[in-house]
């Protein structure tokens, strides 16, 4: 696949007008409080016993509307005291797997909380046990990005986001944390995720790693991307044509061009320039405005997959850098 968004040069300066909503600041506050009425009410036991230097933990603990949100919690099992915590949150359909698909952080010298996306985990790589309980049952195309997309409070993403914000707060309880050393991850829909977070939490969040960004400059994102999940979008769009600007304006409410420019925490992006999921011009928006010291990696000749292992290796290299 070539290149086909913006030329490089343009790129680089590419900070396009954000489109917040007037209400962003009251939704998100209410969203938050209703949330914190219910009680954290972390739980976990014992898991994974095969895994001789790591101890694991299955977590769940109440996200939006007190549902429970499923996670694994991993921290290397000799470490002595408190230890930097990751929260990982998931790409599009992916669920938490099994405690052997995230030894990379442990296996760096940090624990690792890895969060369930609700409703998800049914037709990725890794399976997922967290159900969706919330939403109306109004009309939408299959998948998960335009549930609720009509009103901003059935929103699907307005339950997920919470469920970081949630996450973190329930990272920041679990035994051998450093409360000081926070950082929250993710790649394509989880890095929307862990981008949302960190502008609507910044107290909680130490840092952010936010690799091809999904949910990015979504009004220009529909126009150019046809694959999935933007294809769903489109599809709503096409046959709820009256609709199409009402629906945009519920997805401004979690456009990571907005919520970047609430984030504060040092953070690490990339992009990939031939990433058909995720245009490299969303993820230079969501870069340009965010407002936190920051750095991007640049994979020129990739599409979605992104940085892959390099990535990673990148992302443990720059938190302990980071946090030396």
């Amino acid at each position: 696949m070539p290149h086909y968004d913006l030329p490089l040069p343009e790129l680089e300066t590419y900070a396009p007008p954000r489109h917040e909503p007037a209400d962003f600041a009251e939704f998100w506050a209410k969203t938050l409080a209703g949330a914190r009425e219910h009680d954290l009410d972390v739980t976990g036991r014992p898991a994974a016993a095969y895994l001789r230097t790591v101890a694991v933990r299955d977590v769940s603990f109440a996200g939006f509307g007190d549902h429970r949100i499923g996670a694994w919690h991993l921290r290397p099992r000799e470490a002595s005291g408190d230890v930097p915590t990751v929260v990982q949150f998931l790409g599009y359909g992916d669920g938490r797997g099994t405690p052997v698909d995230w030894l990379m952080w442990p296996a760096a010298g940090f624990a690792v909380l890895v969060v369930d996306t609700r409703g998800q985990g049914a037709r990725a790589r890794r399976a997922g046990l967290t159900g969706d309980p919330g939403g109306s049952d109004n009309a939408h195309v299959e998948g998960f990005l335009t549930k609720g997309v009509l009103d901003p409070d059935d929103y699907y993403y307005r339950r997920v986001y919470t469920d970081g914000v949630r996450a973190v707060e329930a990272a920041r309880t679990l035994p051998g944390t450093d409360a000081g050393h926070v950082a929250v991850a993710g790649t394509s829909q989880g890095g929307a995720i862990a981008l949302g977070v960190s502008g609507l939490a910044p107290e909680l969040v130490d840092a952010a790693i936010v690799h091809v960004p999904f949910l990015c400059d979504v009004r220009r994102a529909v126009t150019i991307a046809d694959r999935a999940p933007y294809a769903e979008l489109l599809a709503f769009l096409r046959t709820h044509r009256g609709a199409a600007e009402q629906a945009l304006r519920t997805i401004d409410h979690v456009d990571g061009t907005t919520l970047a420019a609430h984030a504060t925490a040092p953070a690490l992006f990339s992009v990939a320039l031939m990433d058909q999921i995720c245009p490299p011009s969303g993820v230079y928006a969501a870069y340009h405005h965010y407002a936190g010291p920051k750095s991007l990696d640049v994979y020129p000749y990739n599409d979605h997959e992104g940085g892959a292992a390099d990535a990673d290796i990148a992302s443990v290299q720059w938190l302990q850098e980071l946090w030396s």
